[in-house]
């Protein structure tokens, strides 16, 4: 993964430096480079447990996290979530901090150059520890992040989650942070009649434990005006991702039926996925 993460930040570099056409030919020469890095040491080392290089795409607030972090558990490989990299690189002090807030804030996506930054050092970290394989969540959210990626690593599979819009933002309203464990949680209970005659949409809140009820925060990005606004800007320039991959037949749609206990198992079954495997993945 360190050669996949010196290429990433080659190409971002040729990117932001020349036009789009001719950082493509920088992509591509960078990614033949790391391919060969990545292919040789894969044939020089064998570890035990699944190696898979996906990605995981969706509106904000589907649920990639949830169903990445469930994933990484069963397949013995590690979940990257550029959001999870931010909010760490929110939660240092100093100017980079501040000018991420405003950002984020605000509803808007950030940059390739600070996402590609981010990535890059959690990739060198994780190849300082040995890992091999994962399964990227935010990452990419761009057309240019997207050849950039494919231009230094053969991604396997991308899962594409589907939501109704009016659930997305019903469970991106609800969504809640204990502010002294960490943990994650959703007031919202969704219960919506199903489109075109299909089943009722349920989705159960995800409620704490009783000694974090009194410690819940919302995160300052999770306001009505703030979530249509990263919807819209999503639509815009994400959905043009979408299309890249399944044009290289590379993306699995899958909608979302209803809460983890229903989804989950479709989910496994469409990545014919054993669910007897799943043990350390159970919540």
């Amino acid at each position: 993964m360190a050669a996949i993460s010196r290429a990433i930040r080659a190409c971002a570099a040729a990117g932001s430096r020349r036009s789009m056409a001719s950082s493509a030919k920088e992509v591509a020469a960078a990614g033949a480079r790391a391919a060969a890095a990545v292919a040789r040491r894969g044939r020089e080392r064998e570890e035990d447990g699944r190696r898979v290089q996906w990605v995981f795409l969706g509106c904000p607030g589907v649920g990639k996290g949830t169903y990445a972090s469930r994933l990484s558990q069963m397949l013995r490989v590690p979940h990257i979530a550029t959001g999870d990299l931010v909010r760490d690189a929110l939660a240092s002090p100093g100017p980079f901090s501040e000018q991420l807030a405003e950002i984020v804030n605000n509803g808007k996506l950030v940059s390739d150059e600070i996402i590609i930054n981010l990535l890059s050092k959690r990739l060198e970290e994780g190849a300082e520890k040995g890992e091999l394989g994962f399964i990227l969540d935010g990452f990419p959210r761009t057309i240019r992040q997207a050849e950039i990626l494919e231009g230094v690593t053969d991604i396997d599979l991308v899962i594409n989650l589907k939501l109704r819009e009016e659930a997305l933002l019903a469970k991106c309203l609800g969504r809640r942070m204990c502010s002294q464990c960490g943990g994650n949680f959703n007031v919202a209970s969704i219960d919506m009649e199903g489109e075109n005659g299909g089943p009722r949409m349920y989705m159960p809140p995800l409620l704490p434990p009783p000694q974090c009820e009194s410690k819940l925060i919302t995160r300052p990005d999770d306001t009505e005006e703030v979530v249509k606004e990263r919807l819209r800007v999503y639509h815009d320039l994400c959905e043009p991702v979408e299309d890249f991959y399944r044009a290289r037949g590379k993306l699995l749609e899958f909608n979302l039926p209803g809460g983890i206990p229903e989804s989950w198992p479709k989910l496994l079954q469409a990545l014919n996925l054993d669910p007897g495997n799943e043990r350390s993945a159970a919540a």
